[in-house]
C-alpha cells in the first residue's frame, strides 16, 4: 500500500485536507500526518499544506528541521503543495517585511495591496476570498477530469509571481491576473484549496494519488 505523508508543520487545519484524501483513497493508501522527516522520507507521495503568515510558516518549517525533508521529497516523489505550501516553495516573499522561503523555484510572492495601488482596482477586497476560475495553462495529469474554468476555493493576500511563466499551470484573475496552479518536475502547488473545493477538488485530489510524478 502507498504512503501518503501530510507534513505537519503547525500552520494548516491538517484534518480537512486528511478527511479530503481519506474520502478519494478508497482505502487503498496509507495516509498519515507526520513532522517526522523519516516517514517524509520514507512516504511515496507527499502533500505539503500550509496557511498563516509566511514569516511563521518558515519559522516553523525551521523550528521542526523539514526545510531538508520537503526539499528532497519535492524533487523525488510527487508532491503536492497547497495554499502557503505553495508561496514558500519559492524564494521570497513580501509579506511580514520580507521572508526568505524554500527557493525551490524562481520568483516571488507579492502583495495584493501593492498591485491594487499601482493599478487603482483598490475594490476588490483583501484578502481574496471565496469561489474563482482557475484557467488551465498546459495540459497536466492532475488536470484529469477537471473542466477549464472549473471554480475552486481561494484564501489569501498574497499571490505568486514566478520568474518562469512555462512552470505555471495555472492562472487566476482577482484585478491582478496571477500563477493560482504551478507546476515543476514532481511539483504541482495550488494557491487555493481542493480539500475545500467541493467535486472539483476531490477530483484533484484523486488524480493527484495516481500521479506518478511525470
Amino acid at each position: 500500500m502507498e504512503k501518503v505523508a501530510i507534513v505537519d508543520y503547525g500552520m494548516s487545519n491538517l484534518h480537512s485536507v486528511f478527511s479530503a484524501l481519506t474520502k478519494v483513497s478508497n482505502g487503498n493508501f496509507d495516509i498519515q500526518i507526520t513532522r517526522d522527516p523519516s516517514v517524509i522520507s520514507n512516504s511515496d507521495r507527499v502533500v505539503f499544506p500550509g496557511q498563516g503568515a509566511a514569516a511563521d510558516c518558515m519559522r516553523q518549517i525551521n523550528q521542526f528541521d523539514l526545510a531538508g525533508s520537503v526539499q528532497k521529497a519535492a524533487s523525488e516523489k510527487p508532491f503536492l503543495g497547497i495554499c502557503m505550501g505553495m508561496q514558500v516553495l519559492l524564494e521570497h516573499s513580501q509579506e511580514n517585511n520580507g521572508t526568505e522561503c524554500l527557493g525551490l523555484l524562481k520568483g516571488s510572492v507579492k502583495a495584493f495591496s501593492d498591485t491594487f495601488k499601482i493599478a487603482d482596482i483598490s475594490a476588490h477586497k483583501i484578502p481574496h476570498m471565496g469561489w474563482n476560475t482557475i484557467d488551465q495553462k498546459i495540459d497536466h495529469p492532475i488536470w484529469a477530469g477537471v473542466n477549464q474554468h472549473s471554480y475552486f476555493y481561494f484564501v489569501h493576500s498574497y499571490y505568486v509571481s514566478l520568474a518562469d511563466s512555462k512552470q505555471s499551470a495555472g492562472m487566476t484573475d482577482y484585478g491582478v491576473e496571477f500563477s493560482s496552479v504551478l507546476t515543476d518536475g514532481k511539483v504541482f502547488a495550488m494557491q487555493c484549496h481542493p480539500e475545500k473545493s467541493a467535486d472539483n477538488g476531490l477530483q484533484l485530489l484523486t488524480n493527484f494519488l495516481n500521479w506518478n510524478g511525470n
